[in-house]
């Protein structure tokens, strides 16, 4: 059976939706496998689709255990952020655009970027669509990372996980709109 163009820009226009009903299907306020085993209790308390230039690239949940994390707190509290990706996108452009993000909320020097660079590149490999990615924040520690479930690397620094996840919760996130959806009245 041969697909015409018209089918295939069909297909492609429908992904967005495809990937609200899979967040449906697995049930919006019931969190994912590995962030269940992390925080047990966990709760959403943001999400919020991203969009750039008017094409979807994740959707986004912010799952956290006990009272509601702010923009203040969030480097000391254990949380999970989950990005469930609409489009494929390689592992070493995320990383790239995660150390871009970082340095916008606070200095880093060359040497360290290179480190926690090769670090994401081992951490977040190639996503297509319906790959879910899940940081899970562990204060005092660092971050550990999970591709569809499956453990992929743990950063054992503070300031790592302050900066990467400060791109969607800092004060300073280059996303005020994202952050305070994630946020919400605790933001």
């Amino acid at each position: 059976m041969k697909t015409t163009r018209r089918q295939t820009l069909t297909v492609l226009a429908a992904l967005p939706s495809l990937l609200a009903m899979a967040v449906s299907a697995q049930g919006a306020d019931e969190p994912p496998t590995e962030v269940r085993a992390a925080l047990p209790g966990a709760r959403l308390q943001g999400q919020m689709r991203f969009r750039w230039l008017g094409l979807t690239i994740y959707d986004t949940r912010l799952w956290v255990t006990g009272e509601p994390i702010g923009a203040q707190d969030y480097a000391t509290r254990p949380f999970a952020l989950e990005l469930l990706y609409a489009r494929s996108l390689g592992g070493a452009r995320i990383a790239e655009r995660s150390i871009d993000e970082m340095r916008r909320i606070d200095r880093v020097d060359d040497r360290q970027a290179g480190d926690w660079r090769s670090a994401m590149v081992a951490a977040f490999p190639d996503v297509v669509s319906g790959d879910r990615l899940t940081g899970l924040h562990q204060p005092g520690r660092g971050a550990r990372f999970f591709h569809n479930a499956r453990p992929t690397r743990e950063v054992t620094d503070t300031e790592f996980a302050r900066l990467f996840f400060g791109i969607w919760l800092s004060p300073r996130s280059p996303e005020p709109a994202l952050r305070q959806a994630l946020l919400g009245a605790a933001g």
